[in-house]
């Protein structure tokens, strides 16, 4: 039987940049920064790293969707570099091709970088999802918008587990509001304001029941890790991160061909989620799993999350969401940093920022967001829409 990746590659350092409008940044000083900050945190040379993975989706910078961007812009001296693509778990990605390649005995070190530059593309407002996720001509998604099939997963969810309107948007607006606060308190987020549960319902919709503080916006970013084997770790620093699972599950067309799912949950998110814990050992999540960052791209994908990764049980994630289980000081805080609630979300580079989320506070390091003992911790990106989509979960640990 395989044994999975469980304690077999650790990270040793990462870096990550202020997310936000970054108008006076290149797509490359995106690059610069993230790298900079993750090879001085890991106390290595340039020289000391003989393979890359590197993630970047929506880029205009090189055509052929090569992995040039980063060989170019580090002046990395011919070493090879594997461009991924894997659409919001594109950086998860990254860091799976370097943990792999690091489990096999191949390199004993490797770098995975994500970064993207959104604002530069012009990507924002409401974008046909049927040419974005690469499904213009097909029936199944015509002029299908991200909020749009979101929306309809919440409406459902409050359909399903008879939430009336009114009390399924303040679940909704619990959630973001938690998320708004924690953003506060991190010098790297987008957005760093206070908004109260009564703001964000009653702010504008953009596709009902979710109104604007319900989505998470448009920003640019960079996120990078270096990974080593798990008995060489120590050489470098005294409190590396191990790595407990990497999973990553695509649909496979099931859910959106037939009429029997329920669209309250996200098959894929489950299923990735049960293998994540096979390989890292966990039986118990919602007791094992200290803190998460999970894809926050809509409050209702959040909600539905805490279900399908076991946090909460089927249909009750508002009690959970009410009772504060999901805040910063409560018994399993999720978006510690903010989420992409605060940070937005630049498609490639998330996923390893949510990691540098989970690696700081696993060491101490977060700061006045810092979590008390945390033991293992968890990361979530979902890419496309509730009934087709890829999901990739993430868990690290002492």
């Amino acid at each position: 039987m395989a044994e999975g990746i469980k304690d077999k590659v650790a990270i040793i350092g990462m870096g990550c940049t202020k997310f936000g409008e970054s108008w006076d940044k290149s797509y490359e000083d995106l690059i610069v920064d993230a790298f900079k900050e993750c090879i001085e945190d890991a106390g290595i040379e340039k020289k000391d790293i003989p393979a890359a993975w590197f993630a970047s989706c929506f880029d205009e910078v090189f055509a052929g969707k090569a992995g040039t961007p980063l060989s170019t812009t580090l002046k990395l001296p011919f070493l090879p570099v594997t461009r991924v693509e894997n659409f919001c778990a594109s950086g998860t990605e990254a860091l799976r091709g370097a943990a792999y390649a690091v489990a096999s005995g191949v390199y004993d070190i490797a770098l995975a970088l994500g970064v993207e530059k959104l604002k530069d593309t012009g990507y924002g407002g409401l974008p046909d999802f049927g040419s974005v996720m690469g499904t213009k001509n097909r029936l199944i998604t015509p002029n299908m918008t991200a909020p749009g099939a979101f929306a309809m997963m919440a409406t459902r969810y409050f359909s399903v587990y008879n939430l009336s309107p009114e009390e399924g948007k303040r679940m909704l607006a619990r959630i973001s509001s938690k998320s708004h606060h924690n953003g506060t308190l991190n010098p790297k987020a987008h957005l760093r304001r206070e908004v109260t549960v009564e703001q964000i319902m009653n702010a504008p919709i953009v596709a009902w029941p979710l109104g604007l503080f319900d989505c998470c916006g448009v920003s640019d970013g960079g996120a990078a890790a270096i990974v080593t084997r798990a008995d060489m770790a120590k050489k470098f620093r005294p409190d590396p991160v191990y790595v407990k699972s990497l999973q990553i599950a695509l649909s496979s067309g099931e859910e959106i061909g037939y009429t029997d799912f329920d669209y309250a949950h996200v098959e894929t998110g489950y299923r990735a989620g049960q293998r994540a814990y096979r390989e890292a050992g966990i039986t118990n999540p919602r007791e094992e799993i200290s803190m998460a960052e999970l894809h926050d791209c809509f409050s209702i994908t959040e909600c539905v999350t805490y279900e399908d990764l076991q946090f909460s049980a089927r249909g009750r994630a508002r009690e959970d969401i009410e009772s504060g289980r999901f805040d910063l000081d409560g018994p399993q805080p999720v978006q510690p940093d903010g989420g992409l609630k605060c940070f937005g979300h630049p498609i490639a580079a998330s996923g390893l920022r949510m990691i540098y989320e989970m690696y700081k506070q696993l060491q101490g390091k977060a700061g006045p967001r810092q979590i008390k003992n945390p033991k293992l911790a968890l990361t979530h990106n979902m890419g496309g829409m509730p009934a087709l989509n890829l999901i990739g979960v993430c868990i690290v640990g002492l």
